[in-house]
């Protein structure tokens, strides 16, 4: 009866660990299936040109993405210089000051703007600054993706903060130090690591970012000389590429597609480092 007993346990412990492999396996694949498609149809087009020369005219083949690698740089670039203060600092001000329903209100409004879709952020820097600026342009883009940004800063650091011990800020403010400065060069700096893994997360989800910049930046097949001219970036020429009836233009979506997995893989891989290497 015992040994039975054990044979039955034995074989619903395999069963179980049967079942949980499968269900590995079958979240991976659909991940495997879509980067060996994006590598086997984009690793062709991949060369020097591709990242310094900007698209042929229809027709022409070769030419490259480097004025929507560019533009991508630039807005990120732009609206981290927006939205990262924001982010970082709004965090500080719910972990060391924020009580009572205003910081309440502040963390569901921020959970609700990492909830709204990116096309209605983006219909909403067109009407913000496209309309009244009557054009698209660079600085509206990289407003769109600040909005972006903010919420995905600002609950990261927040949480990061918070897993400081508290002996380290009563510590500070027992020796005199005034409560802002305890929180900047103590608390902040305590938890900066985990501060740069929500950055490098938060720049990885508006480097795929299309349909704000859609609205906002709309794209251009040159250079841009302005920030206040339209300015084409990666995620908008894959898909204005793709679209497109031209063989070449196909191909070199496919190579910009690889090129944005590759830095967004490689950000959630540096993001994850990162915390790891905190808690080691």
């Amino acid at each position: 009866m015992i040994l039975r007993s054990i044979a039955l346990r034995r074989t619903a412990n395999l069963t179980a660990t049967l079942l949980m492999g499968a269900a590995t396996l079958l979240v991976l694949l659909p991940l495997i299936i879509i980067f060996y498609h994006i590598v086997k149809m984009g690793i062709s087009s991949i060369s020097l040109d591709f990242f310094t020369q900007i698209p042929k005219p229809t027709g022409e083949a070769g030419g490259g993405m480097a004025n929507g690698i560019a533009g991508s740089a630039i807005m990120i670039g732009m609206a981290s210089l927006v939205g990262l203060p924001i982010g970082i600092f709004g965090a500080v001000y719910l972990t060391e000051y924020g009580t009572g329903k205003l910081s309440t209100a502040i963390r569901f409004c921020a959970d609700v703007l990492s909830g709204i879709p990116s096309i209605i952020t983006g219909m909403v820097a067109y009407s913000m600054l496209v309309v009244p600026l009557k054009g698209f342009s660079a600085l509206a883009g990289s407003f769109a993706l600040s909005l972006i940004m903010i919420p995905i800063v600002l609950r990261t650091t927040e949480e990061q903060l918070k897993m400081v011990p508290a002996t380290l800020r009563e510590a500070s403010l027992a020796l005199g130090v005034p409560l802002w400065r305890t929180s900047i060069k103590v608390t902040l700096r305590s938890a900066l690591t985990g501060v740069i893994t929500g950055i490098l997360l938060a720049i990885a989800r508006v480097a795929g970012e299309t349909a704000p910049l859609l609205f906002t930046a709309l794209g251009n097949q040159f250079w841009s000389k302005k920030l206040t001219e339209p300015m084409a970036a990666l995620p908008l020429q894959i898909f204005n590429f793709a679209i497109s009836p031209y063989e070449d233009w196909h191909r070199l979506a496919w190579a910009g597609a690889l090129v944005l997995v590759v830095l967004m893989f490689g950000l959630s891989l540096a993001a994850r480092w990162l915390g790891r290497s905190k808690h080691s």
